[in-house]
């Protein structure tokens, strides 16, 4: 079975979006986002996550506020109260104010996933990876001030994004959680809500865990083996896991993950402007397959998005990606 090459999701602004985020420029940016995995030689490319983006709030390239203001029954205006309340959750510490109040029920609101799909999907002839942000991380960012619990809150936001990514034809569709890693105590009610969400994806299912990916700083602490029991409760394909940042002893702790699960190798570090050379990579991807088995390994990809990174260093990971992994494949 041959190694397939994607990317995480994000990439780097280009420069001049910043100026002009009209849907004209928004396509040219997005194809030239395409074409720049293309020409790295990335089997399943993404649209770099521009659709997200806004110029006035890029702190999180619209990994939060992209959903949560679109959301019908939150608020993205807050009290102090509200503030307070947020910040009392030492959970989302490294969030200074919350993405906004839920006051109503949560629906849909003017969020358009399959929308934001067909945007993007005649851009290449590449299979395409469409990504979104999991319930967990989401529900997380909130001031709850309607629902009784985390839970009901989670599944909640489970529930709008169910509905819409059941509408989304892409190759593979990937919820990304980067909050659940630091909290392995919520695992059963966050397995639960992302489950719905997986349930309702008609193609192929994956799931991307980091610990953070922001200024180059791990912002959750945690380990793989106290994730196990969330990762084996997954219903999905594939699973994508930052390892190359934490170190490949962390395989020792992904012997027992579920067969049935796929594995995203990562082998390139987003938060080290070092590009890697295709010797480590194919280093890497070997020593992974004696510890799990080749057969395991679906795709290798980064840690994470490559947002953070300037162009220049992300397009030479790419390549050193795509490098790497022929090595190994000619080399078996």
């Amino acid at each position: 079975m041959a190694i397939r090459t994607t990317v995480v999701g994000s990439y780097p602004i280009p420069r001049w979006l910043y100026g002009d985020t009209s849907k004209q420029t928004l396509r040219d940016a997005i194809a030239v986002v395409l074409q720049t995995q293309e020409l790295a030689g990335i089997d399943l490319v993404a649209d770099g996550e521009l659709n997200r983006f806004d110029p006035s709030h890029p702190e999180t390239n619209g990994m939060i506020d992209y959903f949560v203001r679109q959301l019908s029954g939150v608020q993205t205006d807050y009290s102090m109260s509200d503030m307070v309340a947020f910040q009392s959750d030492s959970g989302m510490a490294f969030r200074a104010a919350p993405a906004g109040v839920v006051r109503e029920a949560i629906g849909a609101g003017t969020l358009n996933l399959p929308a934001d799909y067909d945007f993007v999907k005649d851009l290449t002839d590449r299979p395409i990876k469409f990504t979104c942000t999991g319930p967990h991380m989401l529900s997380k960012t909130l001031t709850d001030r309607h629902y009784s619990s985390h839970e009901d809150l989670c599944m909640a936001v489970a529930e709008v994004l169910r509905c819409q990514l059941a509408d989304v034809r892409a190759d593979v569709v990937q919820l990304d959680e980067a909050n659940i890693t630091g909290h392995p105590e919520e695992s059963t009610w966050a397995a639960t809500a992302i489950n719905h969400v997986l349930d309702g994806i008609k193609t192929t299912r994956a799931v991307h865990l980091c610990f953070g990916n922001y200024g180059g700083q791990r912002i959750q602490s945690g380990t793989w083996q106290g994730l196990l029991p969330y990762l084996n409760a997954l219903h999905c394909d594939i699973v994508l896991l930052e390892i190359a940042r934490m170190g490949y002893e962390a395989l020792d702790e992904l012997q027992d993950l579920n067969p049935a699960i796929g594995l995203g190798l990562s082998v390139i570090d987003i938060k080290d402007n070092q590009v890697e050379s295709p010797d480590l990579i194919a280093s890497r991807i070997e020593h992974a397959a004696k510890k799990l088995g080749e057969d395991r390994i679906q795709f290798v990809n980064p840690d994470c998005g490559f947002w953070m990174l300037s162009r220049s260093v992300a397009d030479r990971k790419m390549r050193a990606l795509v490098s790497g992994r022929d090595l190994y494949m000619g080399s078996n």
